[in-house]
């Protein structure tokens, strides 16, 4: 059998589930259903399943949460390719189809998969799998279409046409519908020969280049440049920016799979899948289907309430005598919303965004690849956080033009540099950085290391530092 390339897209932006999702740090990263990020999940679900070779494609801006988040999965060191700027699901299948004929041969098979969706039955998920490769080895690009129980307008649609012969359990794709208003989801139900997109694709490279050539022959010289023109960054694969920046922003449906005809198969599937696409489909997957059953996470109290759900990551929310409403607590924003109008919250982000409301896109807390860190306070020349160093990482060797800092060890032992002095600090102790000095701050032991910095002068935002050596190739 070919090899199977599982390609996971974990490039989405992290607006449809604000404020826990937000563009720093969107929804594949969270833990929303479980202990593990719906990334970590992604992957899981395949574990002695399939046997398959992983490819990540992110954003830049993500690549040390991918990186972090894959250490405690069978992805661990798997290969992430970067995309300096976001084009859609077409050049990203087109990027992993020449990719992988690079590192596994041309006969492998490409697995597109989104990194954020839920699959409640992933036994069903590969059984499924395991009839469509012989599909894809046949030459067919070959999705999943969802067995739908409601007239969901929310989804694609696929037209489920006869049987492929010789291949049990596969279907010729008759058509593909976007997403539909009301009336006519419920006529697409009701005529029972429609199945909804799930947007996962299986298929042979060189027959999607083959196709690419002759219907996106510009997007694919684009994507094979930006390929050829990648720099190797440990585990990090940047594309070229300069032609990938010159792609039109396109899906996979519109820009292949609407354009093949029969040559096109769909595998009829029921697996519990959801794209968790709003507050209200969190609650949809957790509920056990008792009326007016209320889902909560975190430090929350309901009195005479019913159907809601609400989330806090922080202070304490009360709920009395409501009812459908979601309620999502974050550090320093809160969302409120008719379940059934949740999905609203997409438009609210994008209006918080022009009024530039910082809320709208980065949280109180900032991950790097060596921990976190969090603003406490903030006032007129000064300001306080609190850091946090895994065991083992370390902060660049760095200065500033415009602040000098003091570190207060609360929690384990750090190492500090301050010019040619290197020392260790335990907790209850302090160490003064002057305004210049070349400073780093390491983790050397086994749990993670916390401190508060209290940062004073007359300019504190983040790009106030110079970086003279880092070990995670940040400039």
């Amino acid at each position: 059998m070919a090899t199977v390339v599982h390609t996971i897209m974990c490039g989405g932006s992290g607006t449809r589930l604000w404020p826990m999702s937000r563009r720093s740090y969107p929804k594949q990263f969270l833990s929303l259903l479980g202990e593990r990020s719906l990334l970590q999940n992604t992957v899981k679900r395949l574990n002695g399943h399939v046997d398959v070779e992983t490819i990540i494609i992110a954003n830049e801006e993500h690549r040390f949460l991918v990186a972090e988040q894959l250490k405690t999965t069978s992805a661990a060191g798997a290969e992430i390719i970067l995309e300096p700027l976001m084009r859609n699901t077409a050049p990203v299948a087109l990027v992993a189809a020449v990719r992988a004929a690079e590192r596994f041969g041309e006969d492998c098979l490409v697995l597109l998969s989104p990194a954020d969706h839920f699959i409640a039955d992933p036994s069903a998920y590969c059984d499924a799998l395991s009839n469509a490769i012989p599909a894809a080895e046949a030459g067919y690009l070959v999705t999943l279409g969802i067995e739908p129980d409601r007239p969901e307008t929310g989804y694609g649609y696929i037209e489920i046409g006869e049987p492929l012969a010789d291949i049990p359990g596969v279907r010729r794709a008759k058509s593909f519908h976007e997403k539909p208003d009301r009336q006519t989801a419920e006529k697409l139900l009701s005529a029972g020969s429609f199945a909804w997109n799930a947007g996962v694709f299986l298929f042979s490279p060189k027959h999607l280049v083959s196709v690419a050539r002759h219907f996106q022959p510009k997007m694919l010289a684009y994507c094979e440049a930006a390929c050829a023109g990648a720099e190797a960054d440990l585990c990090f694969f940047r594309l070229d920016s300069k032609p990938y920046a010159r792609i039109d922003n396109m899906s996979f449906d519109v820009a292949f799979a609407e354009k093949l005809a029969d040559r096109v198969a769909v595998v009829p599937v029921s697996m519990g899948w959801s794209d968790i696409g709003s507050w209200n489909s969190i609650y949809e997957v957790r509920s056990s289907g008792e009326n007016g059953e209320n889902i909560s996470d975190g430090p929350v109290e309901l009195y005479d309430s019913q159907g809601v759900l609400a989330v806090s990551d922080g202070p304490l929310v009360v709920g009395q005598g409501v009812k459908d409403l979601v309620i999502v607590a974050n550090h320093d924003a809160i969302f409120v919303a008719p379940k059934d109008q949740s999905e609203k919250v997409k438009a609210v982000v994008a209006d918080l965004e022009k009024r530039n409301r910082r809320e709208a896109v980065t949280h109180q807390r900032c991950y790097r690849p060596w921990g976190w860190y969090q603003v406490i306070n903030l006032g007129e020349r000064f300001q306080v956080k609190e850091i946090v160093v895994e065991p083992g990482a370390q902060l660049s060797l760095q200065s500033h033009h415009h602040r000098s800092e003091h570190w207060i060890v609360v929690r384990g032992t750090a190492r500090v540099t301050v010019d040619e002095e290197v020392r260790s600090v335990s907790e209850n102790q302090s160490v003064y950085i002057p305004l210049g000095s070349l400073h780093r701050l390491e983790n050397p032991g086994r749990i993670p290391m916390h401190l508060i910095e209290v940062q004073t002068g007359s300019y504190l935002e983040e790009d106030d530092i110079v970086r003279h050596n880092d070990a995670y190739g940040r400039r």
